[in-house]
């Protein structure tokens, strides 16, 4: 997950990553229903149905063209969720860096473009990415795939392993 403005360093670094990786990739994008049910399975939530939470995900989306192009000419519907702070989630909570210590984790999916955000936890961020997997258009951005690269090295080593021969 990215959280700052990169370095030139860092853009050079995710340039090589891209050149490397990008034909090896296959487009493996799950749907959103897929996502869902992999939260829903491993993670006690809490629905959050306010504007203002689902807003964010939707002014998210539709404030970047990358994403928003990924709409279709659709509207968003999506979806934002709390993680309880109880079984599988207990580890994100004691492991959340300083400036989220605290704070709830929240989650937002949006069912048309598969856009998924994750307030709280850059690890659970990377988790869903690494099982998400990426589509044809994510291919040809250079940050996207470093960023995918970094996820399943962490949560996927086999697949990172297989991309390296």
């Amino acid at each position: 997950m990215i959280f700052k403005q990169p370095t030139e360093k860092q853009l050079l670094e995710w340039q090589e990553i891209h050149r490397r990786f990008k034909d090896k990739l296959k487009p493996n994008k799950k749907s959103a229903n897929e996502v869902l049910g992999y939260l829903i399975n491993k993670y006690s939530l809490k629905e959050l149905t306010n504007e203002e939470h689902l807003s964010v995900i939707t002014d998210n989306i539709l404030c970047s063209d990358f994403f928003a192009q990924k709409l279709g000419g659709k509207s968003p519907v999506v979806s934002a969720f709390l993680l309880l702070n109880e079984g599988n989630a207990k580890k994100l909570y004691d492991s959340q860096e300083d400036i989220w210590h605290g704070c709830e984790i929240f989650i937002g999916i949006d069912m048309i473009s598969g856009y998924f955000y994750v307030e709280g936890s850059p690890l659970l961020y990377d988790e869903i990415y690494a099982f998400a997997g990426i589509d044809s258009y994510d291919i040809e951005n250079y940050v996207r795939v470093a960023d995918y690269i970094n996820c399943i090295q962490k949560f996927n080593p086999e697949y990172y392993k297989s991309l390296l021969s």
